[in-house]
């Protein structure tokens, strides 16, 4: 017999910080504990907070819509738990990331599962996935998120119709949305969020293949005067290259992430190759010749025709630029998001070449030391 447990929307903030500060306090004690066993539900369920949500959800409709979360309704998994896609007696569709019984006796993973819930109700961004609420019970633990009907980046990529169907203009926008949400944890949060795991499978596409970040689970608070010294998080080849020695995570973190992601998105596939030979070249000599002779045209994704219209095509030169810039094998001489951001809303710019005559190696020489201009320069987009 099911719980009768509800889950009810809430819209003011004094009850929203109830809710957590009950959180926080019960799994302080459980902590204290080292165990994760949960207490009896009280008579009315356990209650929590749901943000921007009409009506009520009863625990009840969302069993029923899953069938108790049957295998049928998975529509994939995550760094932890399975998602699935409910509809509502409402109409509206959600998804929902409900965590297994034996990842909840794991502390690391119910250590994921609940910064989850810290990370995304304390942030409001376009571009990053909205938590419409969690339930966190001893007989189901799950979260409620906005539904994206395409699924995630890395997967349309991987689709060869579906990565046709995503043109020059709205890759741009994915790119550009990506940066602004990164540039909004950076720095417009009270205390500075980095992500630490940002790839091509934590971006989500709705039916207009806007994208949204997702997967907080390994995000952490960038505190100030410590060393935010912690274990490697994150998914191989998307890395910094610095956590693997130093274990500081810093917004740079995100920063080379996010430059992964970005050339991802303009070659089609992951850009592996590419960061190798870059990594090479910057361990060459000045005067050796140059081993990026690969023009910029050759590695864009065979998919899509060439960008011929200026503003596409000067758009697709300067985020392969600022991408480059992102990858540089030093944090400082990295951009920063804010910067990237700001680059990427200037649209008032037009190539000075042609973009089959620019090469790889070109671009790279146009980044310009974080200590001089605390920024890459775009030289062949200009005003």
């Amino acid at each position: 017999m099911l719980l009768h447990m509800k889950i009810f929307v809430h819209g003011t903030i004094i009850l929203a910080v109830f809710c957590f500060g009950y959180l926080v306090v019960t799994l302080c004690q459980r902590g204290r504990k080292n165990q994760y066993d949960f207490r009896p539900a009280p008579k009315n369920g356990d209650l929590f907070s749901i943000w921007n949500f009409d009506g009520r959800i009863a625990y009840e409709d969302i069993m029923e819509a899953t069938e108790e979360f049957d295998i049928k309704f998975c529509i994939g998994t995550g760094t932890y738990g399975s998602v699935y896609k409910a509809q509502l007696p409402s109409g509206k569709v959600v998804a929902l990331k409900k965590l297994h019984h034996w990842e909840a006796e794991e502390p690391a993973l119910f250590k994921c599962f609940s910064n989850e819930i810290r990370m995304l109700s304390e942030i409001r961004h376009r571009n990053i996935v909205k938590l419409h609420g969690f339930c966190l019970h001893k007989r189901c633990m799950f979260l409620v998120y906005e539904y994206k009907e395409r699924g995630s980046l890395y997967s349309v990529l991987s689709n060869d119709i579906e990565a046709s169907e995503l043109d020059w203009t709205k890759r741009v926008h994915i790119i550009e949305g990506l940066a602004h949400a990164l540039s909004y944890m950076h720095q417009n949060c009270t205390i500075p969020i980095i992500h630490r795991n940002v790839t091509s499978s934590n971006i989500l596409l709705n039916s207009e293949m806007m994208g949204s970040l997702s997967d907080f689970g390994t995000a952490r608070l960038l505190y100030p005067y410590s060393s935010n010294r912690t274990m490697l998080a994150g998914t191989p080849g998307y890395v910094a290259p610095e956590l693997a020695f130093t274990m500081a995570v810093t917004e740079k973190c995100d920063v080379y992430g996010f430059g992964v992601v970005a050339l991802e998105i303009i070659m089609g596939r992951h850009p592996g190759e590419l960061i190798s030979m870059i990594a090479t070249s910057s361990l060459m000599s000045t005067k050796s010749p140059p081993v990026l002779q690969i023009m910029l045209k050759d590695v864009l994704d065979p998919r899509l025709s060439t960008p011929r219209i200026q503003p596409v095509a000067s758009s697709v030169v300067k985020l392969t630029t600022l991408a480059l810039a992102c990858l540089q094998s030093k944090p400082k001489c990295r951009p920063t998001m804010e910067h990237v951001s700001k680059e990427l809303l200037n649209r008032t710019l037009r190539l000075s070449k042609p973009l089959h005559e620019i090469s790889i190696q070109e671009l790279m020489n146009q980044e310009i030391s974080s200590e001089k201009k605390k920024a890459a320069h775009v030289q062949y987009v200009t005003a």
